[in-house]
Parts: C-alpha cells; structure tokens; sequence
C-alpha cells in the first residue's frame, strides 16, 4: 500500500537524476540539428555526456566517441558508443526512482540474474540499420526528409521475416512512420525530440548487440488478476495484464500480454472483439477468477509469455483483496538492462484513504497526479468514476513526477458501493445500452464479412 512514507517518493527529488536528464537532454539536442552541424554548444553537450563516464568502464570509448564526433567525424562505432552512454544514463535513473519506490512502499526486489549483452554477430541487415540510423543522426530531425525516411524500409522489410528481429523492426518501422507523419520536419513544432532519440538510441542498441535476458524458467501456480491496461494505437490493440503470481517457490508480481491487429477505424469497445482468441485470460478477468498456470513460460524480466493451453480458470477472487493482501507480498522483478529506462517505470500499487483534488489523488497532503487521458473508450472506468473513487488498483508511472494510472476504483454511485475495472468489458461491453450500441455498428464484423466475400471471390 502507498502511504507510510508517502513523502519520500512524492516529495523529494534526487539531483544526480536531475543532473543527468540534462545531460540526455543536451545530447538530444544535438540530435535535432544533426550531427554534421555541430556548434559550440551542441559539441559541448556532446563532450558533456561523455565526461559523465570518465570514472566508469565507459569512460575511455566515450570519451573516444565524443572527440570524433565533435571533429566532425562522425563514425558508427562512435555513433553506437554514444548511444549506449545515453542509455546507460537513462538506465542509472530508472534505478535511482525505483529504489525510491521501494523503499517508500516496503517493496522487495529480486536481483537481476541474466546477463547484460554481448557484441551481436555480423549481420548484413543489422549493418544496414545501424547505417540509416547513422544518417539519421548525421542529417538531424529537422533535416530529415523522405528519401531519407525510405532509405531503411529495405532492411526492415528483411527483419520482419526473422522473428527473433521482430522487435527491432517494428521499433524502426514505428520510428519511420512518425517521421512521415510528422513531415515536414524542418518547420514541425514541438518535436518529441526525447521519444525519438529514445527510439534512435534503442534502435543503434538492439541492431549492435545481442541482450541476454537471462534463462526463461516454467511456472506452475495460480495467478490473481490485479488489474489490466489497454494499450491501442492505429494498427495494433494489446491488452496487458497485471498479477500476483503464487508458486511454491513464494510470491511474484508479473505481467502478460496479447495483442492483435487493428484498423484505425475500429474504436472503443469494438477493440475487444479482435482479442477474442484470448477467453482463457481475458474471460478470467472479466469475471474476476484466478488462473490456474501449468508449465507457462515466465521470462527473468517478469513477463508471462502467455499460452491458454497451459491455463484453466480457478475460483473467484476479488482484486481489491488480492490488492489489499497480496500486493505487499510479492516480489517485484527487475528490468532487464535494455529496458532500464524511466518511462518503462509500471509499478501496481493499492491507494485509499486518498482525498482528491483537480485531477489528481492528495496522499499526505502530496498531491499524486492521475492519468485521466489514459483511461480508454474501450472500459467502463470514466474520469467521474475516478474523481469519487475510494480506493484504487493503480501503476505508478514516471515523466518527470510520479503520477499514477488507474486500473480500477471502488467508488461510491447512487449510494451504492461499485467496483469498476478496465477489464470488466474484456469480454464484450456489460452495459446494455453500449451492447446494442454496439451491435448496430459493428466495424468488426463488418470487415470480416467484407474480407470473407472477397476470399470466397
């Protein structure tokens, strides 16, 4: 529960995050311009993230990295260098926030137990990212245009067809399409400058060396649903699940997804019907049963790489309870190395006995900001429902302060005591008037039925 030293996360600050955000945020900078154009400053801000690693083992290739690139030379190996340090940076603050958050909510921890990377293998579709993500930076944001953009879709293309690369492409892929959206970039204003040197340096990591997540083990147990959010963009719906993970071997706090494939024009609750190959899970949390896992593969980052053949649903059980009793109990995992990174922060957390003032929960006379605009149109869980809510199943989140992001509420309607979840509609909309709503414009169905006729033709 969030509370006995509600202060220390809420109200302090630590100054070497600060100090080192400004130092992401100097090298981003540069990113913006390009590299081939660097100034006083710009080459300043370069030269700076590197001093930040003179005493570590970095210090010395950095430090190389820093010089060539300020002389004007800017080399891959200089380019992966510099991309690493700014991730290793990022990572030394999401370390400082979450021993924060462990320390201010009783949180235990498991150490990390995987290795943290090896130099990839020569690959020529990797050389090939690494050489469009190289003239990126070399061209800058704003000087990008679209033959530049396009430069890279060979190699993604390529990687689509190997899965253990699919995460690479889809990340660049991603990146290349905000580009084109954002076009054109020498007059677009803001630019999400830190989002896109997050997705650069990623990228330069990833297409550079091999992460070693460490060995995936098997589970058996059962698993008590917290909560679940819903992540939606144009092109893809996943819904991710957090939970207490009871085995013999004690307590853990872990997550599991499953995502499917969208059109922009599928909205609201119609999403979940794309998930519907899912009703093992997605049926245990909309009836608020826990799972029965045998032999499911749980990865050391605490991802359940999710199977319904290896689940069957167990008894009824209240997550609030599993909040209230459970939460404090487990242990939480830690992030692999590559996913150290501030915004990657999702910590589930149980509030009550919060009061409540203009979009935000007031703990300890702290104010905790509360992400309205991520409640989704997909879920029953509305900005009023949290405003007069009492208690609330939560992830706690970071950029730039900790706020925190609903899952579900207890709240008082009518009277009346309800509890509201996000995941409460994973099988179909309960609410009657957006049931027959929802009947009568089905996207859904109406592309199926569409896709099927052109199959049959």
């Amino acid at each position: 529960m969030l509370g006995t030293h509600v202060s220390a996360l809420l109200g302090a600050e630590s100054a070497g995050a600060v100090e080192a955000l400004e130092l992401v945020d100097g090298f981003d900078a540069t990113l913006v311009h390009g590299l081939a154009r660097l100034d006083a400053e710009r080459a300043g801000a370069v030269t700076a993230l590197a001093g930040a690693f003179a005493a570590s083992p970095l210090g010395e290739r950095v430090a190389e990295a820093a010089a060539k690139v300020t002389a004007g030379a800017v080399a891959e190996d200089a380019l992966i260098a510099l991309a690493g340090a700014r991730t290793a940076l990022l990572g030394a603050v999401h370390d400082d926030l979450i021993a924060t958050l462990d320390a201010a909510i009783g949180r235990e921890r498991a150490a990390w137990a995987g290795e943290n990377g090896k130099a990839g293998e020569a690959d020529n579709l990797l050389s090939g990212c690494r050489a469009w993500l190289a003239e990126l930076a070399i061209a800058g944001w704003r000087g990008v245009e679209s033959d530049l953009v396009s430069g890279g879709s060979q190699a993604v293309e390529a990687l689509y067809a190997k899965p253990d690369r699919r995460g690479l492409a889809v990340l660049l892929d991603g990146l290349a399409a905000e580009l084109t959206a954002g076009s054109p970039l020498s007059t677009m204003a803001p630019l999400p400058s830190r989002r896109w040197a997050d997705l650069w340096a990623r990228g330069m990591m990833l297409s550079a060396a091999d992460s070693l997540p460490g060995e995936p083990e098997e589970v058996s147990g059962r698993l008590l649903v917290l909560g679940l959010e819903l992540q939606e963009h144009a092109t893809v719906v996943r819904a991710q699940i957090h939970g207490v993970l009871e085995t013999a071997a004690g307590k853990r706090l872990v997550r599991t997804g499953v995502a499917a494939g969208k059109t922009d024009t599928i909205v609201g609750p119609q999403v979940w019907s794309l998930l519907a190959g899912f009703p093992v899970l997605l049926g245990a949390v909309a009836e608020k049963k826990a799972l029965e896992l045998t032999g499911m593969t749980l990865l050391p980052g605490g991802d359940l790489v999710w199977d319904e053949e290896k689940a069957k649903p167990g008894e009824a059980v209240d997550p609030f309870a599993t909040a209230r009793l459970q939460l404090g109990e487990a242990v939480a995992p830690s992030a692999a190395p590559l996913e150290r990174h501030p915004v990657r922060i999702a910590e589930p957390v149980f509030l009550q006995g919060y009061g409540h003032a203009a979009g935000a929960f007031v703990i300890d006379g702290h104010e905790l900001p509360v992400a309205l605009d991520r409640l989704p149109t997909a879920g029953p869980l509305t900005a009023a429902l949290v405003a007069s809510s009492t208690e609330c199943v939560g992830l706690l989140r970071w950029d730039g302060r900790w706020f925190l992001q609903p899952l579900a509420v207890r709240a008082t309607v009518k009277k009346a005591t309800v509890d509201v979840h996000i995941g409460d509609w994973a099988m179909g909309p309960t609410d009657p008037k957006v049931a027959k709503a929802l009947a009568k414009a089905d996207a859904v169905a109406v592309l199926r039925e569409r896709a099927g006729r052109l199959l049959r033709k």
